[in-house]
């Protein structure tokens, strides 16, 4: 069974910094197209963040801005999002996303982590 275990989040102020890191297991049956981060403000639809794929191409929120950097150890399974010069605004839940598909090839629904709480105080 997969599993996505988050850390990272928590309080910081504008301007400051903070990285997220997200560890899968599980997935030794599978092919991992991609991994990455998603977010939800109170509200407000979920919105992506950053996703790296398998390849090492990148996406990014329009919002991000040259601030954040997703990265990925691959040995470890895992996604990590460094986000720097955070604002108010990118207050939100933040959710590990890990797309895959199984040993036939068949494209499987998202796997979603339980979300970890960013807070960026003015």
């Amino acid at each position: 069974q997969v599993q996505l275990v988050e850390a990272g989040g928590g309080l910081v102020q504008a301007g400051g910094s903070l990285r997220l890191s997200c560890a899968a297991s599980g997935t030794i049956f599978l092919s991992i197209n991609a991994m990455g981060w998603y977010r939800q403000a109170p509200g407000k639809q979920r919105e992506l963040v950053a996703l790296i794929r398998s390849g090492g191409s990148t996406d990014y929120g329009e919002f991000v801005k040259g601030r954040f950097t997703i990265t990925r150890d691959n040995a470890k399974n895992t996604v990590y999002l460094q986000m720097n010069s955070l604002k108010p605004e990118d207050t939100a839940v933040y959710y590990c996303n890990l797309q895959a598909t199984n040993s036939i090839g068949w494209r499987l629904p998202d796997y979603w982590g339980q979300g970890t709480q960013v807070t960026v105080s003015s």
